[in-house]
């Protein structure tokens, strides 16, 4: 009798144990908790799998619309003299830019002329003064245009950012910049204005920002808001970011100019002395150093110098410039 009273003590006691461990223990141990989170993570699964779809979506826009542009650029990468023209800042026709080149030329090539020299040096001389100085002035002029344009695009940027925090829209924030920026900034803006304004979407004349003027801060401006203007975003956040990295640019430039100099130094040293030279020995000793000019061989020999003067010249300025 006592042993079953002991067999079914030890039956219960087993019993509750079992009934403790199956409905108690999964509270104490954790695991209640540990399949509770796992199903919340099941379920938030599809909703990752949504929001990852999105980012990948947009994503694919993004490239897509850089793609887009970059084929564009590759298409119109060979300018026509009507485009340089309007880069330079100039509103001459190519017309007028062919007559006076021309002009010139014909002027050079009767003084050199009428003051003795060949008929080669008065050629080389009127090629020079027909083709190439106005091209190089026409280039002058560009990067002119170009560098006041970088300089006062950093804040014209800060201005567009700072509108839209206040709630304007970015229409209206390009417009006080047209109002307010300086030249050629306000003319450039006052383009997209102009272009926005006959139908045009605002994307797409931003684009068209880098046609008139060329330069890698130009084509990140017109990108990013070509790319808000498709698939939306975050503009203001964008459009800092662009000033940062165009201020981080022109302080990169500024270095790299500062570095450079000595370089520059020595090259315009080194170009300028043969011309010197010769301009000495012209006041010293005339009769001397004319036969340059007036002999044939003379002819040859300074157009050889001039040639490979110019291509050091060139040489050294290929060193000294980083394209970055």
């Amino acid at each position: 009798m006592k042993m079953q009273t002991l067999a079914l003590g030890f039956l219960a006691a087993t019993a509750l144990g079992g009934i403790a461990w199956v409905f108690i223990y999964p509270f104490l141990s954790g695991e209640k908790k540990a399949e509770s989170r796992r199903a919340s993570v099941a379920r938030s699964e599809p909703a990752a799998r949504a929001a990852d779809k999105n980012q990948r979506s947009r994503r694919e826009q993004v490239e897509t619309s850089i793609k887009d542009l970059e084929a564009r650029r590759r298409k119109e990468s060979k300018v026509p003299l009507s485009s340089r023209l309007t880069q330079a800042g100039l509103d001459w026709s190519t017309q007028k830019f062919m007559i006076v080149s021309g002009i010139l030329a014909a002027a050079c090539f009767l003084v050199a002329i009428l003051s003795g020299g060949g008929l080669l040096s008065a050629a080389g001389l009127a090629f020079a003064a027909g083709l190439g100085l106005p091209r190089w002035s026409l280039s002058y002029l560009k990067k002119r245009r170009e560098a006041k344009f970088l300089k006062a695009l950093p804040d014209a940027v800060d201005v567009i950012v700072r509108g839209i925090k206040a709630g304007l829209p970015l229409f209206e924030s390009i417009k006080v910049v047209a109002a307010d920026a300086p030249e050629p900034l306000k003319s450039e803006f006052l383009a997209i204005i102009e272009t926005q304004a006959i139908g045009m979407p605002l994307g797409e004349a931003c684009t068209r920002l880098f046609e008139r003027m060329p330069v890698p801060e130009a084509n990140f401006f017109g990108i990013v808001i070509a790319i808000q203007q498709k698939s939306g975003g975050n503009l203001s956040e964008a459009l800092g970011n662009l000033s940062k990295v165009l201020r981080d640019r022109k302080k990169m430039a500024e270095k790299i100019q500062a570095m450079s100099m000595e370089a520059k130094a020595s090259a315009g040293i080194i170009g300028s002395l043969p011309p010197i030279v010769m301009l000495l020995v012209y006041l010293s000793t005339p009769d001397y150093i004319s036969l340059l000019w007036t002999h044939p061989t003379g002819q040859l020999m300074l157009v050889g110098c001039v040639v490979w003067m110019s291509a050091g010249i060139f040489v050294m300025k290929k060193m000294i410039n980083f394209d970055f």
